[in-house]
């Protein structure tokens, strides 16, 4: 087994541990723990696993019980993960926007949606032979990835050095 995916398991397991502690000695509602209970579940099982469909239900069950918008939001960045690896970018967006629209601190979302916008929106008009959409996708994705810069400097390397390349950093 890849050293790795070793590492993933005892991070996981350890995390699997940790929450069910945490779960019977933090004063919550039955429904929060219910619904970290099909986070965990969709996160640590069925989405690490690329079961994404368990993984879904899981998180369509999370989003019903859980109330907090920050924990909320972290369940559609989920979400918008799986649309992501499905190739469904548009729904992936959404999820995305609506995770951030609860919590506007999660660099990772924009970084996910700046590279959609680049990849796979400005990429995809370039081939089409169409440059002038293919910037407005450009810039757009350039948005995005200062956003995420700005929550996190340090991170995104080559998301910065694109930005520098191509003179959209301010």
């Amino acid at each position: 087994m890849p050293r790795s995916r070793i590492n993933g398991n005892f991070i996981d397991k350890t995390f699997s541990i940790v929450a069910n502690i945490l779960l019977r000695i933090i004063p919550t509602t039955s429904g929060e723990k219910e619904a970290f209970t099909y986070y965990r579940d969709g996160r640590m099982s069925a989405q690490s696993e690329g079961n994404y469909a368990e993984a879904l239900q899981n998180y369509y069950e999370a989003m019903r019980l859980e109330i907090d918008p920050y924990d909320r939001s972290y369940i559609l960045y989920n979400i918008g993960l799986i649309h992501t690896s499905n190739g469904e970018h548009t729904k992936a967006l959404e999820y995305y926007f609506r995770a951030l629209e609860r919590n506007p601190f999660l660099p990772q979302a924009f970084n996910n949606m700046a590279v959609i916008c680049h990849y796979d929106r400005g990429e995809q008009a370039i081939r089409q032979g169409d440059s002038e959409i293919a910037e407005a996708w450009f810039d757009q994705a350039a948005e995005y990835w200062k956003q995420a810069i700005a929550l996190t400097p340090g991170n995104y390397i080559e998301a910065h050095n694109w930005l520098k390349i191509t003179r959209r950093f301010e």
